[in-house]
């Protein structure tokens, strides 16, 4: 087919997804708890992922194999995440892999693979095998299994989440790129307990398609917290198969390719903290006039991770010297003198000085809606970078305290 437009979901061409239930999770919930997607042309494949020196059994296996070409198959379990389980986790996750891409008619080595889930608990391989089988058995190229997919690496989200974009190339021909990913805690900026996979009908070359994750995996899924942890799981793959176009992109192409994606990346890495366990709001962390990029994604990381600073949006307490306190503390110089913030838009303190506001008007901005934007100014230079995490609840910290228990 060429795509499928449902709700604005786009279907590359040469894929099929599958999203079943085989017992990981518990009966009475209903859900899926893996997913595969199979490339029915041979893909290349890239990837980034967790720098947790205590990184799971399928991080190990992908890592080793990504960049490169000729990928079937990405297979995907939630509930379990194959982390801390020694030598046997390396084989369960290599045969997890094997099982999915040879079912489709690739070889060992042609899959790649994913975990999600608790941390120190082995793979019940058996309802694994079964449940490729059956992924196997349900793959699609239509919309619900797409969006099954989805569901299947599902552990605490609320909902799926899954974005997809057309572009048009110069020549006239039209490639789809569709990502789907979960993540709801246990977020921080180097990737997280999350597990993204984007898969696109263009082609491109492994090492440019590799760098290009990269890139923009730092302006996306490496720009949003919850918590602050970091974990053992985070991957995020990217697969293009050349089903729309066999010859991989270059200039303008690719270009224009690399823009999609990522604004393909900050809209899904948004809806994972927009789907925080226990939080009510969504909080847009953006800093302008550093230095450099990466003095303004240490004071937005800080910023963002303050405990004080999340308790405040909480209670909807426009208590601006948390945030201006917690920027201080963030490892970059600056001259306070210069610092300027904005609090959903009411500038709250300008060149250092405050500036009188009302504190019910600003406190009912953050009351009544779920989105919190905070923009501090710095007069140091030119960089900027956006930020996005979420308020702390009780709620959360219920949610988080009896999560085996």
């Amino acid at each position: 087919m060429l795509y499928e437009i449902v709700m604005s979901i786009y279907i590359p061409r040469g894929y099929r997804f599958s999203g079943v239930y085989c017992g990981l999770k518990l009966p009475e919930l209903g859900q899926f708890d893996l997913s595969l997607i199979v490339s029915d042309i041979p893909a290349v494949a890239a990837g980034v992922f967790t720098p947790n020196l205590v990184c799971g059994a399928p991080v190990q296996v992908d890592r080793s194999r990504v960049p490169g070409e000729g990928f079937r198959a990405v297979v995907a379990n939630s509930r379990c995440a194959n982390a801390c389980t020694g030598e046997r986790g390396i084989r369960d996750a290599e045969e997890m892999a094997a099982l999915a891409s040879q079912a489709v008619g690739g070889n060992t080595r042609q899959g790649l693979v994913m975990s999600t889930g608790v941390i120190g608990t082995v793979l019940p391989m058996d309802k694994i095998r079964d449940g490729i089988a059956k992924a196997v058995e349900n793959l699609s190229d239509s919309e619900s299994g797409f969006i099954n997919a989805a569901r299947g690496i599902m552990t605490t989200d609320t909902k799926e989440k899954y974005v997809t974009k057309l572009l048009t190339l110069g020549s006239g021909e039209v490639v789809v790129l569709a990502g789907i990913c979960k993540g709801a805690a246990m977020i921080a900026p180097q990737l997280a307990t999350m597990l993204a996979v984007i898969v696109t009908d263009a082609a491109l070359k492994p090492d440019v398609a590799q760098d290009m994750l990269r890139s923009v995996a730092e302006e996306s899924f490496n720009c949003i917290s919850v918590e602050g942890h970091t974990s053992t799981s985070d991957t995020l793959l990217l697969l293009a198969n050349g089903a729309a176009k066999p010859v991989p992109l270059s200039g303008v192409d690719l270009e224009l390719f690399g823009k999609v994606l990522r604004e393909l990346c900050i809209e899904l890495a948004v809806k994972i903290p927009d789907d925080g366990e226990g939080v009510s709001h969504l909080v847009t962390v953006e800093i302008e006039g550093c230095k450099t990029r990466d003095d303004a994604k240490k004071i937005a990381r800080k910023v963002a991770e303050d405990v004080l600073v999340k308790t405040a949006i909480c209670g909807a307490d426009p208590n601006w010297g948390r945030i201006v306190s917690a920027s201080g503390t963030a490892g970059v110089g600056y001259d306070p003198k210069k610092v300027s913030l904005r609090l959903n838009g009411f500038e709250l303190f300008k060149n250092g000085e405050p500036i009188p506001f009302d504190k019910k008007t600003v406190s009912d901005s953050i009351r009544n809606n779920r989105a919190t934007h905070i923009l501090l100014i710095f007069g140091e230079g030119k960089n900027g970078i956006r930020f996005w995490t979420t308020d702390l609840t009780t709620e959360y910290v219920r949610l988080n305290s009896d999560y085996t228990t």
